[in-house]
């Protein structure tokens, strides 16, 4: 989901060593330290399929957070210089835009489409046709084939690399979604399949019915909550982790801070961890960030994906930006890494710092660690 998730979802209702991708996974809640002849051109693992070590969210290449439309031919020129340095998974969704990210996504790697992992995601009320969102979910089995197809279109492409539940459907089983997304293995317009922000009883009723190559879900020093119960779910059963918002919506490079102020819209103005009582307190993981900046010669972006990717070899982080600059900054993350001594130390001082806040407001947190009804 890019950075963050926020343009999927209702406002008001409505980045290892190039031997990774070979090793197994380690017991649950392992930690494993990157290798330092890490490079973007390095591959890891998720399940089955082989990405680079560090993704890209392409989801507010059709806006950004403060509202304003980024150039297309900008954002296909961010799109190239990444393929350019290695990178190779490219995570969108039919909720961003909508419909319009995917398009941009499908012209912008266009002259490489067969060298890329594409993932996306259906699953929130979009019209097939406009792209208006309605209220709610909709994975009924014949919608998802329906918005499959459309997406197909907009991404120029005959097959889906890794299609995700963008958020499990309270009205449907999740093995009835399985059931479809198995047809549509069949018929080759999907090759692989995950969840998103699922509960976890439906994620393991999900990978019984039809295994799983991914778990999207928000990742970061900011919010660490995969590190309760779902990584090590992950680890057991062999499915890769994808953290979307992996710099903490830009909180983690150090571009916001107690006088920060959010354009109108902008998802964070209403994330308590961004009030003006808790924002003070949480910036000690920016302090945190920038001496461990200075210490390994790198910046805070770096600092924040190296720490993700050293947790687990199957963890992808896939930072979003419209920025070049960030871009080819976030991307020198995979030449970050922690010595196993230096990673207890820095996993010691980054648990030591209790976030405040909430990390979404609670009429879109309600979307997250839903369980799928029983059939």
């Amino acid at each position: 989901m890019g950075a963050a998730t926020l343009a999927a979802l209702p406002l008001t209702g409505a980045l290892a060593a190039s031997t990774a991708a070979a090793t197994p996974h380690p017991a649950p809640g392992g930690v494993a330290a990157t290798d330092a002849s890490a490079t973007l051109a390095s591959r890891r693992l998720l399940g089955k399929l082989e990405v680079s070590s560090l993704g890209l969210g392409v989801q507010n290449m059709s806006r950004t957070y403060q509202t304003t439309i980024p150039s297309r031919a900008g954002m296909h020129r961010i799109i190239r210089t990444a393929f350019d340095h290695g990178l190779t998974f490219y995570d969108a969704a039919e909720a961003y835009g909508p419909h319009e990210v995917e398009r941009i996504l499908g012209e912008g790697v266009a002259s490489f489409r067969n060298e890329v992992v594409i993932a996306t995601k259906f699953g929130w009320n979009i019209d097939l046709e406009s792209g208006a969102r309605g209220p709610g979910l909709v994975s009924r089995p014949a919608h998802i084939k329906l918005a499959v197809e459309g997406m197909l279109k907009r991404l120029r492409t005959d097959r889906i690399d890794l299609l995700y539940q963008h958020r499990v459907d309270p009205q449907v089983p999740i093995e009835d979604v399985a059931g479809a997304i198995k047809d549509l293995m069949t018929e080759g317009k999907v090759l692989h399949w995950g969840l998103c922000e699922m509960g976890l009883k439906t994620l393991r009723r999900a990978h019984a019915a039809l295994p799983l190559t991914a778990v999207q879900s928000e990742y970061s020093m900011l919010w660490r909550g995969p590190e309760q119960e779902v990584l090590s779910v992950c680890g057991e059963l062999g499915i890769g982790f994808v953290p979307w918002s992996p710099l903490g919506v830009g909180f983690l490079t150090g571009a916001i801070d107690g006088r920060t102020r959010f354009a109108e819209g902008d998802i964070r103005a209403i994330e308590t961890r961004f009030n003006p009582d808790n924002i003070e307190h949480n910036l000690a993981l920016v302090k945190l960030l920038a001496a461990w900046a200075e210490r390994k010669q790198a910046t805070p972006a770096r600092i924040a994906l190296a720490w993700l990717m050293a947790q687990q070899p199957w963890i992808v982080p896939i930072p979003g930006t419209t920025q070049m600059a960030h871009l080819l900054d976030n991307m020198g993350a995979a030449g970050v890494s922690f010595h196993g001594s230096e990673l207890r130390e820095l996993n010691a001082a980054v648990a030591a710092v209790v976030v405040q806040g909430e990390r979404l407001p609670p009429a879109v947190q309600a979307y997250s660690g839903v369980e799928a009804p029983l059939r």
